[in-house]
């Protein structure tokens, strides 16, 4: 088996004479240049908790990637703090960098023609990034994940991130002293790691896993673990077997592994960020994946871990129990997922899954199947005269099964945080967020800083809210995202006025506006598509190439607008 069936154009041609001296120039032997080259990729930069360690695994990742005759090449893509960025102009660039970080990821990868791949990765967009750009090169490579970051304390409470959010609405309310307020945000980060709870970074590196993209325990390794470290040393050793083999993400990433990721993240209670990241990374490899895929999941799934956001627990604490491992054994022995798919130890997932135990009576963090946390699935898919290609809702079953009431409309995340500290959103209204989306926002931002303001002011479970834009992970309540078509496109929901009735019914998976079609048709008349709000950079080239949400906003001209709505492909 040749090892360096890629790199060998550079190394062995005769004909390159000057690619073999800049590879020697730059330390390489003429031993070396025989080597299979593994492009060690890292999304780490400073200034943020989840990737400020990654260069450091990275390290790791290339020291054991030497020691098995490999020669690591590192290099380095962009990240986007979605924590630091939420609730300002910033988080636009967050979906935005999805892209940013696989288009750099191939476009180096192919470029050097490395023979494979290792991405470390930490927050939110760097996983599914990475996961799109391996699919895209189809070489042997793996996903590593940075790790989730240790819970934080003050006076006897737990913390995260999302305590941060939610402390200022209490703030807000008036409900929390000012030292207190910045006693949390001192306490709540202590260290490196992505946020702690079952949020978009959690829920995508549990994805990963379950896709057979990345080794087991990678999930729900602490960052600062010496576990962690050990994994990063042992990645050689897998990626050695996958050139060996010649096992690639198409081998891994067939239609059976998504459903197990769907599977995985419905009883975890993941993000709803989950719907559009696998979209997009099964574009990536060739499958078609829709909003119906989901929803036929959550039919037959129901929700059994008690994780934040709306549940207690923390992934150091599932870690602790066996973490992601023991849930997939577990799920294996109830017949949840396949177990005879290819991973990227070279094992089935069965195979991975031999000597692990599963989760027993003696810890509540995962419920049994006959007293499940919520019957059917979280992640529920609803159509209507709002939404007539879909939005996304993360109904937990805190917050009740349907909501009724007058519309309270805001035109950006700006406008509806001003509203807020002038106490416009009153207990009963359906909150509209609107202009938000991939193409409105542009970049689709999250709504957690007033998500998390609306539950610091009490009224959580009082009011709903449904918006073209995202919601983070750490969000909880009765909301409803990815509203398809967005406003900027037309969609009705640019044509809500205050104090429209609006129904949200997850029992019937509807969302309806209480407006005959005969004054929607006059409003639609008078409506004026806006300009786009940018007019040039990334930001304007992502309106021109982004597809709506229903199809995992990714931009990739020709298969931009392929998941219309049609019948379930029947993958659950």
């Amino acid at each position: 088996m040749t090892l360096n069936k890629y790199s060998r154009i550079y190394t062995q041609d005769d004909s390159l004479p000057a690619s073999q001296a800049m590879l020697i120039g730059s330390g390489l032997s003429e031993e070396d240049l025989r080597k299979p080259f593994v492009g060690i990729c890292s999304t780490g930069f400073e200034g943020n908790t989840c990737n400020m360690h990654l260069d450091g695994l990275a390290d790791e990742v290339k020291k054991g990637v030497s020691q098995l005759g490999m020669v690591g090449l590192r290099f380095n893509t962009i990240g986007v703090s979605d924590g630091i960025t939420n609730g300002t102009e910033g988080m636009r660039y967050s979906l935005v960098s999805r892209e940013v970080i696989a288009d750099s990821i191939e476009t180096i990868s192919g470029a050097h023609n490395y023979d494979a791949l290792a991405c470390v990765v930490g927050c939110d967009k760097n996983m599914p990034g990475s996961l799109i750009a391996m699919a895209r090169l189809n070489r042997p490579s793996l996903m590593v994940y940075g790790g989730t970051i240790k819970g934080g304390m003050f006076k006897g409470e737990k913390l995260n991130i999302v305590s941060c959010f939610e402390a200022y609405g209490q703030k807000l309310n008036g409900n929390i002293s000012e030292e207190d307020y910045r006693g949390i945000i001192r306490n709540a980060c202590p260290g490196p790691g992505a946020c702690g709870g079952m949020y978009t970074a959690n829920t995508m590196a549990s994805a990963a896993e379950a896709l057979g993209m990345a080794i087991p325990y990678t999930s729900s390794l602490p960052a600062v673990s010496q576990q962690k470290r050990e994994e990063c040393l042992q990645t050689g050793k897998y990626l050695l077997n996958l050139l060996e083999k010649d096992i690639k993400p198409s081998d891994i990433l067939v239609r059976e592994a998504f459903e197990n990721a769907m599977v995985l993240i419905t009883v975890l209670g993941g993000s709803t960020n989950a719907v559009i990241h696998l979209i997009a990374i099964a574009s990536a490899a060739g499958i078609k994946l829709t909003l119906d895929d989901f929803q036929a999941v959550s039919n037959r799934v129901p929700v059994l871990g008690d994780l934040k956001p709306s549940g207690k627990y923390l992934m150091e604490d599932l870690c602790a129990l066996g973490g992601v491992p023991a849930v997939m054994k577990t799920l294996l022995n109830e017949g949840l997922i396949n177990g005879d798919l290819l991973t990227v130890t070279g094992k089935t997932v069965a195979e991975n899954l031999a000597d692990v135990k599963p989760l027993g009576e003696e810890q509540d963090l995962l419920r049994p199947l006959s007293n499940p946390i919520k019957a059917d699935g979280h992640i529920q898919i609803l159509y209507g005269n709002l939404a007539t290609k879909g939005g996304v809702a993360k109904i937990s079953g805190k917050e009740g099964l349907r909501f009724e009431g007058p519309a309270v409309v805001f035109n950006s995340e700006e406008e509806l945080n001003e509203g807020l500290k002038v106490n416009k959103v009153k207990a009963g209204n359906v909150v509209v967020i609107r202009y938000v989306g991939p193409k409105g926002g542009p970049g689709m931002p999250e709504m957690l800083k007033p998500t998390s303001a609306i539950m610091g002011a009490g009224l959580g479970d009082k009011v709903a809210l449904i918006t073209d834009g995202r919601f983070s992970g750490g969000t909880h309540g009765f909301v409803i995202g990815h509203v398809t078509p967005e406003a900027f496109d037309g969609g009705n929901i640019a044509l809500v006025e205050e104090g429209d009735i609006i129904t949200l019914d997850a029992a019937t998976n509807t969302v309806h506006l209480h407006v005959d079609e005969a004054l929607l048709a006059l409003r639609r008349d008078k409506w004026v598509a806006p300009q786009a709000r940018v007019k040039r950079g990334v930001l304007q080239k992502y309106i021109k190439t982004v597809s709506d949400a229903s199809n995992g906003c990714i931009t990739d001209l020709e298969e931009a607008y392929v998941n219309e709505r049609e019948p379930s492909s029947g993958i659950a």
